[in-house]
């Protein structure tokens, strides 16, 4: 059994962070506080938040030098503000679920579109790093359907009898049931961020919780 999580809205709650910390970049590089609220929607991954936003405040496309000096901000801007974040939290049931699953033999990795190291960033205060063995993120690629069959790939090269259909994808938002969907593999939809169970399950998640309280699929 392979399970991969999505970070933000699925296992921690950054309050606000990453948002702040993209303002800064923004505000640091560009004199400009961009909000990617106004820009970009949940569920996307990092590159197109930051290229959708430098287009929205900015109104032309990013120079490569000019994405580089932004990508590096805001992991800078991030490293600081996710400790100091005061509404930072571990979402209801996820340390038990985790747990669970290493016990049960889960292969456990992270499938999300955060930079990789705003994705390991992120999951610092709360010491989740340590329950993940892998991941693919918004690094390896833009697209999350494409980082979903990357991180199904690394998997098989840890063991090569792994499919996606055996494969669980949890995430929070209607992109990651996509995602999912479009890598063949089981979809899992946690109403912990901004999407109803209604709507996740509307989505066509496989399996939809209302939080990783409830009973974990195949456990």
């Amino acid at each position: 059994m392979v399970v991969l999580f999505d970070i933000d809205g699925t296992l921690i709650d950054s309050g606000g962070s990453g948002t702040r910390s993209w303002r800064a970049a923004f505000q640091k590089l560009y004199g400009v506080p961009a909000d990617i609220g106004d820009f970009s929607a949940a569920g996307q991954t990092d590159p197109q938040v930051a290229r959708e936003t430098f287009r929205g405040a900015l109104e032309r496309d990013p120079e490569l030098d000019e994405l580089g000096n932004l990508y590096a901000q805001y992991l800078l801007f991030l490293a600081d503000d996710i400790w100091a974040s005061p509404s930072y939290r571990v979402l209801a049931g996820v340390e038990r679920t985790l747990v669970r699953l290493g016990a049960a033999g889960a292969m456990i990795g992270l499938v999300s579109g955060a930079l990789e190291g705003a994705a390991r960033t992120k999951l610092m205060p709360a010491d989740l790093n340590r329950y993940f063995v892998f991941g693919a993120y918004g690094t390896d690629s833009p697209d999350r359907a494409e980082l979903t069959r990357l991180a199904i790939e690394k998997a098989t090269r840890l063991h090569p009898h792994v499919t996606p259909a055996g494969v669980y994808v949890v995430g929070d938002t209607p992109l990651d049931i996509a995602a999912a969907s479009a890598a063949g593999a089981m979809s899992v939809g946690v109403a912990s961020g901004a999407y109803s169970t209604e709507q996740l399950s509307d989505a066509g998640a496989d399996h939809v919780l209302a939080s990783l309280e409830d009973p974990f699929p195949g456990l």
